[in-house]
């Protein structure tokens, strides 16, 4: 069985997210993706993001009704900062060591891999499935691969055609008054707005 690992801040998930996540499944023949909301990401301390809970919830209103696609409370019920390693440790030890483990990540996060906690062991727990620009990401993966050289047999290398959309649009959408409605699905919209997420630019609560 192959099983997508999808992790993010989701601040808000949006429809571009739930796009990478339709095509990983199809180009990787993936049987399921888990979405893993982070805790407290550690390349984002001191950064403001909206409440765990809150994050955790919109992910689940936007998947809800695609068998396909489960949510992961785990990196939020962690204490501490929020590791990829220690993710993928703990779901290698509750799925086995038959599973097809992809991380999912755009090719923009190679730069800072090298930075990641133990990003050896992180090659040996999955296979890396990155989505790639066309005709953009080539030299942040070959910089990657100069890097990780033992890397080239565990990347999958995806491509997707997605909208322009980024969670700091929208929080700056929000904050502007202006509609997000072609940005995440309907129920997301209607959380944001009844829980008055992002009112001011750049935090969750006002």
């Amino acid at each position: 069985m192959g099983i997508g690992v999808f992790g993010g801040t989701f601040d808000p998930i949006h429809l571009a997210h739930l796009e990478l996540a339709q095509a990983a499944l199809g180009q990787l023949s993936l049987d399921r993706i888990i979405f893993i909301p982070a805790g407290q990401p550690w390349l984002r301390t001191g950064e403001p993001l909206a409440p765990a809970a809150d994050r955790l919830a919109m992910v689940r209103l936007a998947v809800k009704g695609n068998p396909a696609f489960i949510v992961s409370d785990m990196e939020i019920n962690r204490p501490g900062p929020t590791y990829t390693v220690d993710t993928l440790e703990s779901l290698r030890h509750d799925l086995g060591e038959k599973e097809r483990l992809h991380f999912i990540v755009g090719a923009d996060v190679l730069d800072d891999f090298h930075r990641w906690k133990d990003p050896d062991r992180i090659l040996q727990l999955c296979r890396l499935a990155v989505f790639q620009r066309a005709g953009i990401d080539e030299t942040k993966i070959k910089a990657f691969l100069d890097r990780f050289p033992n890397a080239g047999a565990k990347l999958d290398v995806l491509t997707a055609t997605v909208p322009d959309i980024s969670g700091t649009k929208i929080r700056d959408s929000v904050a502007g008054g202006e509609s997000i409605r072609e940005d995440v699905p309907r129920p997301v919209e209607e959380y944001i707005q009844r829980c008055g997420l992002y009112g001011r630019v750049g935090i969750g609560k006002t």
